[in-house]
């Protein structure tokens, strides 16, 4: 979507923030349907249940390209996004039960691989197509995907036996858990960071550095470009450190970027080094905190798994929706750098209340056979 709001906004007559309430739509949908439909689907294999969401969300992105109302389109960008936290949770719990022992991190940036692949590839070339044809040939085309996408799974995937856990009440009662929280407010406010630069890239672009409309195809494969490095950057990094260290690293990092692209953007070459850093940044930190989430949720993974997939898309709403306050005040297609600096900061400075956690429940079971010894 972050391409196409202009082709969306003028084609509806909208304003871009407003067109930018269809990226918020279909993150609410993540949000909603990611653990309902994990919840639903918990005693089916994972094979059926991916199948399945995968259904679900070519049918809607259908609905999307024939959208004939701007309400119309954002009810379907909702329903789209329903089956997404689901069948990205679903997807890192398969990785990591493939995986060799010790990289499981590196498995689920391997399936997080195929996303950067998508940016680098396919989101330009949607966003050509919607600037040069139509923006709902871009949502035929994604529908055509998905289609073949359902094809791959029932051919390739392999059939992996129901892990059973406990019911249904044991696995939602891993929301009780302070660390599981913290977790999710790292995924929701610190990505949400830079949610708030990726999703008004086009205007920036094109309003700010100078470059052409018909230019922005080609930032995009850069930034996606960055995605495809940064993504097994972060898979190693939570490999070789501890995945809570590797988030609050990669946090800073945005929180630094985002400031430099404040400060540089009307450069065209400080523009496109940043394009590529930040979108390194900007899924260097999936495999890390996916795998955080599916080590802190034992017996409830693949729950603990979608619960950061709505996280991840809380951060894209709130990202996009606060992002877009200070361009609707007037302030310029640079200042949702600033809120986006500010929300990175706030998810480094939890990060380290969870490093904090984590030591003092690690250090609790030591204390206590201490003082049995003594007594």
């Amino acid at each position: 979507m972050m391409g196409l709001l202009p082709d969306i906004a003028r084609d509806f007559n909208i304003s871009i923030p407003e067109a930018g309430h269809m990226i918020s739509a279909y993150a609410l949908g993540v949000v909603i349907g990611a653990p309902l439909l994990v919840v639903a689907s918990r005693n089916f294999e994972p094979k059926k249940i991916l199948w399945t969401l995968m259904v679900v969300f070519t049918v809607f992105n259908a609905c999307s390209a024939f959208a004939p109302t701007s309400m119309t389109l954002l009810w379907a960008r909702l329903l789209a996004g329903l089956p997404h936290g689901a069948f990205f949770g679903v997807g890192s719990v398969v990785a990591s039960r493939l995986a060799e022992k010790g990289k499981e991190a590196q498995a689920i940036s391997l399936m997080f691989a195929g996303l950067t692949i998508a940016n680098l590839l396919t989101v330009p070339l949607g966003t050509y197509i919607g600037h040069h044809y139509s923006w709902r040939y871009t949502f035929g085309l994604i529908t055509v995907i998905g289609l073949v996408t359902l094809l791959l799974i029932q051919l390739w995937l392999p059939t992996l036996p129901v892990k059973k856990g406990g019911n249904i009440r044991s696995e939602l009662g891993f929301f009780k858990s302070r660390e599981a929280w913290l977790i999710l407010l790292i995924t929701a406010i610190g990505t949400g960071g830079l949610f708030t630069w990726i999703s008004y890239i086009g205007p920036l672009m094109t309003e700010v550095s100078g470059f052409a409309a018909d230019q922005l195809p080609y930032v995009l494969i850069l930034a996606g470009f960055g995605m495809v490095v940064g993504n097994f950057v972060g898979g190693r990094l939570a490999d070789k450190i501890k995945p809570v260290k590797a988030c609050l690293i990669l946090l800073l990092c945005m929180a630094t970027s985002l400031l430099i692209i404040y400060y540089t953007s009307e450069s065209k070459a400080m523009a496109l080094l940043m394009t590529f850093v930040a979108g390194g940044l900007s899924l260097a930190i999936a495999a890390p905190i996916q795998i955080l989430m599916i080590k802190t949720a034992k017996g409830a993974e693949m729950l603990g798994a979608a619960a950061t997939q709505a996280a991840f898309n809380i951060g894209n709403a709130l990202g996009a929706f606060f992002g877009g306050l200070p361009i609707a005040m007037g302030y310029g297609y640079t200042s949702p750098e600033l809120v986006g600096t500010l929300m990175a900061t706030t998810g480094a400075f939890i990060a380290v209340l969870l490093i904090k956690r984590q030591k003092a429940t690690q250090q609790a079971p030591v204390h206590a056979r201490l003082q049995e010894e003594v007594a």
